[in-house]
């Protein structure tokens, strides 16, 4: 892996001299520590299961370990993925500003990441004292749990004040200024006004929209909004903060979200991703829309490995799109079936945002991936419809400058094919949970397709694993942030509001229209919220009301992450349009005009869906899924 102290990768830390490349070798040492215990988790999870499944003596403590893990990958996984400024948040109001004024707001979005990361280190702290003489169920000391929470903001205060001071310095200072001015008025008028103050919720609430507004990462944004809520109720002691958000990440079932982004990422480095491309490419390049059929059977293969929607677009954009280009198809209209096509394989297992449903939502993970099967298969019938009607011929010799042997190719495949098999019966069997399933996944990939195609070097191992734990990083503090304000909008029984609004939607309109209306949240929501949050508020929030209506909940769950998605890569403001558009080389405006019959067709398949509950629930009651 290249050093982070060359000029070119010091980014933010060039502002600070010596400093700052002292701390770009600080954060190049965090991301291969979070790396290290990724790899170490998966070691330990895999010798579990042989242990448990072959040799019949289970490890009991490897669980707590593997958790304890997780913890610390997460919260140093977050810490190096704000150190690149890699957060993903919505800049689409930043984008409606002139230049200066957009300045101003990522400075205030930047301290809004500092005061987060300020209350988040200290209620740590309380935390971690707190827990001290504590131990877990097997006799290891808590603060292998509560440490990691306590160091990893401590680096997000570090990265959080050297990206807020990378900018002009007036800047940066005025909009310090101007944000402690802001916060004293607030306890001010609190103090002075006690007859009408500013309450909690309503601090959340515009915490939440204008940190939204002004680019702050979703992350921070969720976070920012509890930090807010906890910090004007004074019955809340602060150690909660850090307690809700240890707890929103601290979850054997979540362990499955990086072992199979690892998963998906090793296949596109060993080569496995190429290689079945490339096949597909000579299979059915010339025929009309072939192109477009290969790019939806691909992202459906690499969605039965990663369960991360932007890892699948990347391996299949990463290869399709220069191949778009040389044979002079559209990149627009081919960025815009790629991104329709990771709303059609939302539901296709191991999806990660089926798992963080399930989790937040109590509803069998392995019944889910069983429901989202046939769904998935009606959406990529609807999209490849239009794909071959809109679809051109074109000459597949044009695509790459040279070819590998057909054998090669055949046998590449079958290796990835055996790969998406083993993790297909797996889940369908029930044998083992989604989380022992994907740590078999990961040293298969790395195994098997390393010995098969030996391109993986010791650089592109570490690389891998380095990029992994920053995902998970990412994806998990969302979870854990998004935790911590779902329990703040507990306290306000703003869940019983909302259920008993909908309850009587559903008693005075018919089951339906709660549906529709459930869908129209998550599409919405999955916009606004990057997809996950949305699933973690409203998940729990709607399926006992579904269930109530007579909803079975492995249909409701596949219809709200459906929604989700569509939601998720829809213009204006789809994060993960954007991410698409980032990868493809396009930009969202030209892209979206030539996306909408995709999504038009995507909506449909939906609706076909909500109104027809056998297409969730067939394959689940066939395979014992009650």
């Amino acid at each position: 892996m290249e050093s982070t102290t060359s000029d070119a990768r010091l980014g933010p830390f060039m502002t600070f001299g010596q400093t700052g490349r002292q701390l770009a070798a600080l954060l190049t040492f965090v991301e291969r520590t979070a790396a290290s215990l990724l790899a170490i988790d998966v070691v330990v999870v895999f010798v579990s299961v042989i242990c448990r499944y072959f040799l019949h003596e289970p490890l009991h403590w490897a669980e707590e370990v593997a958790r304890s893990l997780m913890v610390m990958q997460v919260f140093l996984g977050a810490a190096t993925v704000l150190g690149r400024s890699n957060h993903a948040g919505i800049d689409l109001f930043l984008r409606l500003l002139p230049d200066n004024w957009g300045q101003v707001m990522v400075q205030f979005a930047s301290w809004i990441i500092v005061a987060v990361s300020v209350a988040l280190f200290l209620s740590a702290i309380g935390l971690a004292l707190d827990s001290v003489g504590q131990t877990t169920p097997i006799g290891l000391p808590q603060s292998i749990l509560t440490l990691p929470v306590v160091f990893g903001s401590l680096l997000m205060v570090v990265f959080g004040i050297v990206n807020a001071l990378s900018g002009p310095a007036i800047t940066a200072c005025a909009t310090l200024a101007a944000s402690l001015a802001l916060s004293a008025l607030t306890v001010g008028w609190n103090t002075f006004v006690p007859t009408t103050p500013i309450t909690p919720i309503v601090l959340l609430a515009s915490g939440f929209v204008v940190s939204l507004l002004i680019g702050v990462p979703i992350a921070f944004a969720l976070a920012f909004a509890a930090m807010l809520y906890f910090l004007a109720d004074p019955s809340l002691p602060m150690v909660i903060y850090a307690q809700q958000l240890l707890a929103g990440s601290d979850h054997f079932v979540l362990l499955a979200i990086p072992f199979f982004l690892l998963a998906g990422i090793a296949m596109e480095v060993n080569g496995m991703s190429s290689r079945l491309i490339e096949l597909l490419l000579r299979m059915m390049g010339r025929v009309r829309g072939g192109f477009n059929l290969i790019m939806i059977v691909a992202v459906a293969f690499f969605s039965g490995v990663s369960g991360s929607k932007l890892a699948d677009i990347a391996a299949v954009g990463g290869i399709l799109m220069p191949a778009v280009r040389r044979t002079k198809q559209d990149p627009n209209e081919a960025a815009g079936l790629l991104a329709a096509t990771a709303v059609m394989s939302e539901t296709i297992p191991p999806c990660i945002n089926m798992i963080i449903f399930g989790f937040v939502a109590n509803v069998s993970i392995g019944g889910l991936f069983m429901a989202g099967l046939v769904p998935a298969a009606v959406l990529a019938l609807t999209l490849a419809a239009v794909a071959i009607y809109v679809g051109k011929r074109v000459d597949p010799s044009a695509a790459y400058d040279s070819y590998r042997p057909m054998l090669h190719l055949i046998a590449g495949a079958m290796v990835a094919l055996v790969m998406v098999a083993m993790i297909g019966r797996g889940v369908m069997s029930g044998i083992a949970t989604a989380t022992e399933i994907s740590a078999f996944a990961v040293v298969y990939a790395l195994v098997v397709g390393g010995v098969a195609f030996r391109e993986l070097s010791v650089r592109s191992v570490v690389k891998l694993f380095v990029d992994a734990a920053a995902m998970t990083g990412g994806i998990l503090f969302i979870v854990a942030a998004a935790s911590s304000l779902s329990y703040a909008l507990t306290i306000e029984q703003i869940p019983q509001y909302l259920a008993h609004s909908m309850i009587n939607l559903g008693h005075n309109y018919g089951t339906s229209v709660f549906l529709v209306v459930s869908v129209l949240l998550m599409i919405v929501f999955g916009a606004i919220l990057e997809g996950a949050p949305a699933l973690i508020i409203f998940g729990p929030l709607l399926t006992p009301i579904a269930a109530e209506l007579g909803v079975h909940p492995l249909h409701f769950g596949t219809v709200m992450v459906i929604a989700m998605g569509l939601g998720l890569f829809s213009p204006p403001i789809g994060l993960g349009l954007f991410a698409t558009c980032a990868i493809t080389g396009t930009n969202v405006r030209s892209v979206a005009r030539p996306m909408m019959k995709y999504l038009a067709v995507l909506f449909a398949g939906l609706l076909l869906i909500v109104f027809v509950p056998a297409f969730s629930l067939w394959l689940p009651g066939r395979l014992g899924y009650k």
